[in-house]
């Protein structure tokens, strides 16, 4: 079965999973690679983590404002437009003689994030039958779960062995080689822009929809409450269930696995029942995140729920692209929109989680705040999913 799966998947939905590969490890590598580019460039670690915090806060602003400029030019020369800027954006970092332009690298390689997963999977989906669209968009995604499952352990390596610059030039030579599987894979007629309602003022007409609205605000909160627990999961697994900092490399595999196994069966889910598998997953991350809050303790029982953190955190992903565009008549807006409000939920979630630790409720408070927010994530999608019985599946 898995063989006549992966000999149905077209050539060009690897391609776009090999860019979503490269821009994730772009996004996680540099967690791993924080020490030694504050050392290289005399900057204070406070400054170094804005190479990060920058990063997230481009994507968001990269989202909107690269579709909505490119919204009436056909998909796929874009997608190849936004590889080749990440593609700079990772090489000026590779380059960069100091500190600022360390910055602008990665802001630059930023631009691109949103709105390449925004359209990609408006791509990915007209590239297979209209029964298989999440599933292919979960496998887009797929390269971006990966990433995140072998983006540090990658950085740290490759950043030990030959300097942390090699980590930014071996990230840009894969940039180069998504390009041209973008270029040659990628069906022209899978990227066409095919009629009015992708042009122009009906991108934002799009967003009168309750339904388009109410998607995002589940996305951000699914979002916000998983990565707000997740930010602080070291201190979780340090502090309270007991293990060292030297064990941290192997969990982040554990918790990744889970991720890419979650995105890959909530794709399938949610093509078969798009609603159904939302709620599941959200109703199945605040159960795992209040369990985790309680037996984190257990270095058993955390191992098994930092897997299932990733799996019920990423199942929804899917579904809720596809929701979105689906209601929003396929508008590219709207697909990038998603992303943004992944990004502004995982900067809520994360802050209210430091907030719960600062005001001294402990190291399994951002569990408990995370399982908070995913449950009003829960409700919301409960209300957008009776509203819209009988309409779009």
């Amino acid at each position: 079965m898995a063989g006549t799966n992966m000999a149905r998947m077209p050539a060009g939905l690897v391609a776009l999973a090999l860019g979503g590969f490269g821009i994730g490890l772009t996004e996680f590598v540099i967690a791993g690679l924080l020490p030694a580019v504050s050392r290289d460039l005399a900057v204070s670690e406070a400054a170094a983590g804005w190479l990060i915090s920058g990063y997230a806060l481009s994507v968001a602003v990269g989202a909107i404002l690269l579709t909505a400029a490119t919204s009436s030019l056909p998909r796929k020369p874009v997608l190849v437009g936004l590889v080749a800027l990440f593609v700079a954006g990772n090489l000026l970092s590779a380059l960069a003689p100091d500190y600022p332009s360390m910055l602008l690298g990665r802001v630059v390689a930023a631009l691109c994030h949103g709105s390449f997963f925004g359209l990609g999977s408006l791509v990915a989906r007209r590239m297979v039958a209209p029964e298989r669209a999440s599933r292919a968009v979960a496998v887009m995604f797929a390269g971006l779960t990966v990433a995140n499952v072998l983006g540090v352990p990658f950085g740290a390596l490759v950043g030990e062995r030959w300097g942390w610059r090699a980590t930014f030039y071996a990230i840009t030579v894969l940039g180069v080689l998504a390009l041209i599987a973008i270029a040659t894979l990628v069906p022209a007629w899978a990227g066409a822009v095919e009629d009015a309602h992708t042009r122009g003022r009906p991108q934002l007409g799009a967003f009168r929809s309750w339904q388009v609205w109410l998607t995002l605000v589940a996305t951000a909160l699914g979002y916000g409450g998983m990565f707000g627990a997740f930010s602080y999961i070291a201190y979780t697994f340090t502090e309270v269930t007991g293990f060292s900092s030297r064990d941290m490399a192997w969990l982040l595999i554990v918790y990744g696995t889970g991720l890419v196994i979650g995105n890959l069966a909530g794709g399938r889910a949610a093509d078969h029942d798009r609603d159904r598998t939302l709620i599941v997953s959200l109703a199945g991350l605040t159960i795992t995140l209040i369990a985790f809050g309680l037996l984190a303790d257990s270095p058993v029982a955390s191992v098994a729920l930092v897997f299932l953190l990733g799996v019920f955190g990423f199942a929804g992903v899917p579904g809720m692209i596809t929701r979105v565009t689906d209601h929003a008549h396929g508008v590219p807006l709207a697909a990038s929109a998603n992303v943004s409000a992944s990004n502004v939920g995982n900067a809520l979630g994360a802050w209210l989680g430091g907030l719960a630790i600062t005001a001294g409720f402990g190291y399994t408070a951002p569990l408990y705040v995370g399982a908070a927010i995913v449950l009003v994530a829960f409700v919301v999608m409960m209300f957008a999913a009776f509203l819209d019985r009988g309409r779009v599946k």
